[in-house]
């Protein structure tokens, strides 16, 4: 079992972005893909919404997301939002242990 956390960071004038540059530029980023239990960590750009930024960042269980919100980042992080004055929306998902539906498969390219 994973848990995904879409994030979706909303600002104006492109601050959304250069949030998630900084993030990357900083090496933050890097830092919490290298902690205990994090399986995904990237941002991803909207097509129909230029001042919305998605990070998908995915997290063996709750503990590892428990340990990932007491860790020193989440200062760095929570400064960076406000700096860029972002806004937020948040879905979580709890991924499929069965996986992919053998009838499902056939709309997959490889």
């Amino acid at each position: 079992m994973s848990i995904v956390v879409n994030l979706y960071y909303t600002g104006t004038d492109g601050s959304a972005r250069r949030f998630a540059e900084e993030m990357e530029a900083s090496g933050t980023a890097d830092l919490i893909r290298k902690e205990n239990g994090n399986e995904q960590y990237r941002y991803f750009f909207p097509m129909d919404d230029p001042e919305t930024v998605l990070l998908i960042d995915a997290w063996r269980d709750q503990a590892a997301i428990d340990a990932h919100h007491a860790s020193p980042m989440m200062a760095m992080i929570a400064q960076l939002r406000e700096k860029y004055d972002l806004h937020m929306r948040v879905e979580r998902y709890v991924t499929d242990e069965d996986g992919i539906p053998s009838a499902d498969t056939q709309f997959i390219r490889h």
